[in-house]
């Protein structure tokens, strides 16, 4: 969104009971087909009931959003209130202020980041990386795992039952900004070392010690796991484990 001065960020509400094809459909021609008639020199995104539209100006902006309100209205539908809005795309070229500097779309954060530049230094860049939401369900799945009560199981058969897993949100959220995944990743390797201390009774109540436990079986074998090339410097997870 290099281009983009403004991003308008538009959420529909569909009225009434419609299933998730339908609601697509109608808004197929009730949103897409008309901003490609009459904003043809603004481009969009759409995913469902979500959409993202890069204007130029802030006047572009407030003027496609009440062109929209209207729009909606004759097709039964409605702006959401709170997540509809006008957002900054602030980075090294665009240093003005407004009070809307990010958003969310499909998982990630857009928002102006400090980046390092290929010619040395540091710069502002207006990009994404995994949403706090998206991350905070990720714990959540992890946390469902109960790892550290499955004592039955060899390092082995936890690396093949939960890669799958870590491989889906690594090769997704990784993509941008991996490093915003990689506080989420490690609490993976601490349920692990929880895991460690009830298997083996050489680890038992040594907390430090499972851990160097768990990182040396990582020296040695270091695409057991899908996450640890990206938390241990192995270079890139895509297709490991």
């Amino acid at each position: 969104m290099a281009h983009c001065g403004r991003t308008t960020k538009v959420t529909f509400c569909v009225q009434g009971v419609i299933s998730p094809l339908l609601a697509n459909l109608f808004l197929h021609y009730a949103f897409d087909m008309w901003m490609c008639r009459n904003f043809p020199d603004i481009p969009f995104e759409r995913y469902a009931d979500d959409a993202i539209c890069h204007c130029r100006t802030e006047d572009q902006a407030m003027a496609l959003q009440k062109a929209l309100d209207a729009r909606f209205t004759d097709c039964g539908l409605t702006l959401h209130p709170d997540k509809t809005k006008i957002v900054y795309c602030k980075d090294e070229s665009r240093r003005g202020t407004h009070p809307v500097y990010k958003f969310d779309f499909l998982g990630y954060t857009f928002r102006p980041r400090l980046v390092s530049k290929k010619a040395g230094g540091m710069s502002v860049s207006f990009s994404p990386a995994a949403s706090p939401t998206a991350l905070k369900a990720i714990r959540g799945t992890i946390r469902s795992w109960s790892l550290h009560l499955r004592s039955d199981k060899a390092l082995d058969d936890l690396a093949r039952m939960f890669n799958s897993y870590i491989r889906g949100w690594i090769n997704y959220y990784g993509r941008f900004c991996p490093s915003a995944l990689q506080p989420t990743l490690w609490s993976i390797e601490r349920y692990l070392a929880r895991w460690a201390t009830g298997k083996y009774k050489s680890l038992r109540r040594h907390k430090r010690r499972s851990r160097h436990w768990l990182l040396r079986i990582a020296q040695r074998q270091p695409r057991l796991f899908a996450h640890w090339p990206l938390l241990h410097g192995y270079g890139r997870t895509m297709g490991a484990g």
